[in-house]
């Protein structure tokens, strides 16, 4: 008998699909490319992006002189040859989508909710890029929609954040978090695994930290050498070594007993583009990854939150 009350499967942590399920949310997500920028590749605090970074996370969107409209009736299309009936989430994927003047913002985003079967947005973000006219425009918006705030945390460690060329500081994210959940809205927070210089225990760590702030949801990552990154040219000069499977699975499983137990998991790994992932190899078969971690969670008897607090 599974021991985890956040499920109707064998899944022992609290899926993304239980939690649809649960709140009658029949959705995919729909990947955009807005055309914003980041404010560590544009110069206002740094430049050149983070080290890993190939394009801002949109491996999967369309060219972002493509309009909001075009691109989601392209991704509702791809989600309907799957799910005929389901809705989609459009997903402001690509690089820091709060990156920019409020009426730009709101321009963007009401696109989206105008067309055609989308039931809800989801806005991939940084923790310095959320001032407080940003902040009143979100929360006026999640009343009108289903809304996720997503932020790319990484790492609670500022040591690695200056490493990878993140550009905030952890203080940081603990301001904009706190401001977004003072408003309501919902929140999902991003971790990598494998991290130039990090333990396991210094990413189960970020695990614990960040669970202690009880966010809505997380995203579990695997750092992918993509080429043409500042971390491939570490990978060929040797200076970084990508994780193995067992390594991976032993972090994630330690993440997962630490965070609590009615936080959503909408992602145990990432997906590469595979026309420019360079390593590890292994990630491209992502049901044997997660169907790994699955198996060592129940050898080792445990759940998410069994160490919680």
């Amino acid at each position: 008998m599974n021991p985890f009350i956040f499920s109707d499967d064998n899944k022992r942590y609290h899926t993304l699909s239980y939690h649809n399920g649960k709140n009658n949310l029949n959705a995919m997500k729909a990947v955009i490319d807005a055309g914003f920028t980041c404010p560590n590749i544009d110069g206002s605090r740094g430049f050149g992006g983070c080290i890993y970074c190939g394009g801002g996370s949109g491996y999967f969107t369309s060219l972002p002189d493509v309009d909001i409209k075009s691109q989601l009736d392209s991704e509702l299309k791809r989600i309907r040859e799957k799910k005929p009936d389901a809705k989609a989430v459009a997903y402001f994927q690509a690089h820091t989508n709060t990156y920019a003047p409020t009426d730009r913002l709101r321009e963007v985003y009401e696109a989206a909710l105008k067309c055609e079967g989308v039931c809800g947005i989801s806005i991939a973000t940084r923790a310095d890029c959320l001032p407080c006219d940003v902040l009143d425009c979100l929360e006026e918006l999640s009343h009108r929609t289903y809304l996720t705030v997503e932020l790319g945390l990484q790492t609670v460690h500022d040591k690695t954040a200056e490493l990878i060329n993140r550009c905030h500081t952890f203080s940081e994210f603990r301001k904009s978090f706190s401001a977004l959940k003072e408003r309501g809205i919902r929140t999902c927070v991003h971790l990598i695994n494998g991290l130039p210089g990090e333990s396991t225990e210094m990413m189960a760590e970020s695990a614990r930290v960040l669970g202690e702030l009880r966010p809505d949801a997380v995203k579990i990552h695997l750092l992918h050498v993509i080429r043409g990154t500042r971390l491939c040219e570490m990978y060929n000069n040797g200076l970084y070594e990508p994780m193995t499977p067992d390594a991976y699975i032993d972090a994630v499983v330690r993440q997962l007993e630490v965070l609590p137990p009615e936080t959503v998991i909408e992602r145990l790994t990432g997906d590469g583009d595979k026309r420019t992932l360079i390593a590890p190899l292994w990630s491209r078969d992502k049901i044997r990854v997660l169907g790994s971690i699955d198996k060592a969670m129940a050898e080792r008897d445990t759940w998410q939150g069994k160490r919680y607090l």
